[in-house]
């Protein structure tokens, strides 16, 4: 039948010398199929054993190394017994003041973690920037096993993979170089060699030669004219061109806007100003 046993004051039960003494070695057991305590449960001594296959807790945190009084001091967190293998431990590491997860040698009784072996942790894809990235979002977003196709002037592509590096070479005349960060830097040698033919890409654009400083714009060889199609607009500089011989013998013209009111003239050969000067006595 129930019982109930109660007392005005405090109610001590006591096995042997009890725990106080040091030297008690006696157990209490309460032997029924529940056990239930409808107030709080201190449990003072240096280990608590939970035998039970199944630990439902309700509340909504559990407080590790509660007596701790002094800010980052003290390693705490959780083992996980693995039988005949090291145990997995989760731990704050308080002289790193960061969380670390992996084996130890060390025993759940131990008071700072000294041995770790780092482990491995699995996380789903980030969908936020604050979220742990696994190795497979850091490969594809830093391109490892990416493939890039270049196409060059002539169209033919190449594809450069991720193990592989993508090399600017210079041709004739031509120097790259690459430097930091993220630049490739193209140069034309001073002295252009094999160089057949320069053409401007702008549409109606002038195609300039600048000397550095004084310097002269030097042609050591013979200088080809093509005919022109018809005779350019005079402006304040000199054009020089070519068109059909005319009175001077040579088919070399210019024009100038500040020479005889932006007339066309044509250079006089030698033998055309002979004639004109024994001509003209």
């Amino acid at each position: 039948m129930a019982k109930t046993l109660r007392t005005s004051g405090d109610y001590t039960v006591k096995a042997g010398a009890g725990y106080n003494s040091g030297s008690g070695a006696n157990t209490i057991r309460f032997d029924a199929r529940y056990v239930r305590i409808p107030g709080d449960l201190t449990v003072d001594g240096t280990q608590t054993t939970l035998n039970s296959q199944t630990l439902t807790v309700e509340d909504q945190f559990i407080e590790v190394n509660r007596n701790n009084s002094t800010a980052g001091t003290e390693d705490s967190g959780i083992f996980f017994n693995q039988g005949t293998s090291n145990n997995q431990i989760l731990y704050y590491d308080a002289d790193q003041s960061e969380f670390v997860f992996g084996s130890t040698t060390h025993a759940a009784t131990v008071s700072a973690i000294t041995n770790i072996t780092a482990g491995n942790v699995r996380i789903a894809e980030p969908s936020q920037s604050d979220h742990a990235a696994t190795k497979n979002y850091v490969d594809v977003t830093a391109g490892v096993g990416f493939s890039l196709k270049v196409a060059g002037d002539d169209s033919t592509q190449i594809s450069v993979g991720s193990a592989n590096t993508l090399q600017f070479t210079g041709g004739s005349n031509i120097n790259t170089a690459g430097s930091e960060p993220d630049t490739i830097t193209i140069s034309l040698d001073n002295d252009l060699t094999n160089i057949t033919s320069i053409t401007s890409d702008a549409s109606n654009g002038d195609l300039t030669l600048v000397t550095n400083g004084t310097g002269d714009v030097v042609i050591n060889d013979t200088l080809t004219f093509s005919a022109a199609a018809s005779t350019p607009a005079a402006y304040t500089v000199t054009n020089l061109y070519n068109k059909t011989a005319g009175g001077g013998g040579t088919g070399l013209y210019f024009i100038n806007s500040n020479i005889s009111s932006g007339t066309e003239g044509e250079l006089i050969s030698k033998k055309k100003a002979t004639a004109l000067a024994i001509a003209l006595g």
